[in-house]
């Protein structure tokens, strides 16, 4: 994130020097024994955007993740970034060359501080030897201080300042993620994978991560891409959004295209593709579509909006928050959860 690389970024972003594909996915197909994981995906991100992969459980989102940042390769198709080639490389080789992620699950090291798990994420741009290292001396030395003062620039940025000399296990659940998004900026990433960063996460801090998400982008130029399952979050940051289904691309297209889509009236829908109808139910969050366990584990209610649309929100906090001109009244969270439980026909 730190220096004139990320400067540079966001300059050329600054300046409109964006839409160029900085990565793109070229008929990339991965099995599993007879499980067809991803089928011929193709995918293009141009640079500087916020493009957000949605679609159901068992879809193919991680498994594409994995293939682009090296951890699967894949059995057809290839990947290119900047030019360059990176299929076969290995995941370490990657990350140098500047793909960065986080994962779905927290992986830090939980017995190390805040300040030294991100010191590790900028191992791949260490270049001292083992004996200068050990005995801390010449290159070791001034790496190190180099390397610090780029990672106490991403604490300051992630506003961890506070925390930095605690382990992470003392830490809440959001503030972890917040910490293993900063070790992601540590290798000093072109592009970074957010793989559901807002997975288990109170809406407030949900919130956060978008615009944090919304800043790395605009203001420090890295490329965004976003696995998510929440709605609210894709169609509030993304620049272009990815339907996947069962391994393939159903669609790659605008948040407003998508919102389009989504406000399709019931009665129009034998004019859309067996596809489209199937995007725009898990859109909506239809009872019989495929979010309604995640939709009601997070306690989701709807609402109509004033241009006769609908609007999610979780538990009614980012109604007002995200959609300030809706006209809802919520006169309680009970009243919410009876809301989603009457949309469900879980009561």
């Amino acid at each position: 994130m730190a220096g004139a690389s990320a400067q540079r970024r966001a300059a050329q972003i600054a300046a409109g020097i964006q839409g160029d594909n900085q990565l793109v996915v070229e008929g990339v197909s991965k099995r599993f024994g007879g499980v067809t994981a991803v089928q011929d995906v193709a995918l293009e991100v141009p640079r500087g955007s916020i493009v957000s992969i949605i679609g159901p459980n068992g879809a193919g989102k991680t498994s594409l993740l994995n293939m682009i940042s090296g951890f699967y390769k894949p059995d057809t198709g290839r990947v290119v970034l900047d030019g360059t080639d990176i299929t076969h490389r290995k995941p370490s080789e990657i990350a140098r060359l500047g793909i960065a992620r986080t994962f779905q699950n927290i992986a830090l090291f939980s017995g190390l501080t805040v300040l030294d798990n991100l010191m590790l994420g900028r191992h791949v741009r260490m270049k001292a030897g083992v004996l200068s290292s050990v005995i801390y001396w010449g290159m070791a030395q001034k790496e190190d201080i180099e390397h610090r003062e780029a990672v106490e620039e991403i604490i300051e940025f992630l506003k961890l300042q506070d925390l930095r000399k605690l382990p992470t296990a003392a830490l809440a659940y959001g503030l972890r993620k917040r910490v293993e998004l900063g070790r992601a900026l540590a290798l000093d990433p072109k592009i970074l994978f957010y793989d559901e960063p807002s997975a288990g996460l109170d809406p407030v801090t949900s919130a956060e991560i978008d615009q944090l998400i919304l800043d790395l982008t605009r203001k420090l130029g890295v490329t965004s891409v976003v696995v998510t399952h929440e709605m609210d979050s894709a169609f509030t940051i993304a620049d272009r959004m990815v339907m996947l289904d069962k391994g393939r691309v159903l669609r790659v297209d605008t948040r407003e295209s998508f919102n389009a889509l989504r406000k399709t009236p019931e009665a129009d829908t034998p004019r859309l593709s067996e596809d489209d109808r199937l995007i725009r139910q898990f859109l909506r969050g239809d009872a019989q579509g495929p979010i309604t366990e995640r939709k009601a584990a997070t306690n989701y209610a709807e609402a109509p909006n004033n241009d006769g649309g609908v609007a999610y929100g979780p538990n009614g906090v980012l109604f007002l928050a995200r959609y300030p001109n809706l006209k809802v009244e919520i006169e309680a969270t009970d009243r919410v959860i009876d809301l989603v439980h009457e949309r469900m026909d879980l009561a």
